[in-house]
């Protein structure tokens, strides 16, 4: 019997971390997974100011703890504050850049500032990490646009299996896998 995964949303946001701002990232994120994910799961959503350090300290201590799956919103432009993929890349021991490139490709779709996004996807140990975008819509766009894929990942990481509403996105899993 598998049991469920567990997925960790981690918003990154000074403001959104002292209050100031109302998080919308890991709301969207997580409506898209419980949306999209039939398997049963378990999500956990935080919120940490920006910050390299700060970042690297959630996102190992995450792993450590036995996420399946963190997907991670904001932190990913070109602001001074914005180093989320470099916090990302402290801690990975893999990264899988066919995510972000496919991420951007979708959201060039939509608005031509995509191009300054810099969504990447690593790994840590069983844990995949995923970087997206802090607006629900984008969320979604890049979500859709590499989930198909997310599944498998996980199977060959050893982490815990995920199954997909395939009216939504229909997981990809070799023959007989």
């Amino acid at each position: 019997m598998s049991r469920p995964a567990r997925i960790a949303i981690l918003t990154v946001s000074d403001r959104a971390a002292i209050g100031e701002y109302e998080d919308k990232g890991s709301p969207g994120a997580e409506a898209w997974l419980r949306s999209t994910i039939t398997s049963p799961m378990e999500i956990a959503r935080h919120i940490v100011p920006d910050g390299r350090e700060t970042v690297a300290t959630k996102l190992r201590e995450l792993c450590d703890n036995g996420a399946d799956l963190i997907l991670v919103t904001g932190g990913t432009g070109p602001a001074p504050r914005d180093l989320t993929p470099e916090a990302v890349m402290d801690i990975a021991e893999r990264e899988y850049p066919g995510f972000g490139e496919e991420m951007r490709r979708a959201s060039l779709r939509e608005v031509p500032t995509a191009i300054l996004s810099r969504q990447t996807a690593v790994s840590r140990g069983r844990t995949l990490i995923i970087t997206i975008p802090g607006k629900p819509s984008a969320i979604a766009t890049c979500l859709n646009a590499v989930f198909a894929a997310v599944p498998y990942c996980l199977d060959l990481m050893g982490a815990a299996r995920i199954e997909t509403d395939p009216a939504k996105i229909a997981a990809f899993r070799p023959k007989g896998k």
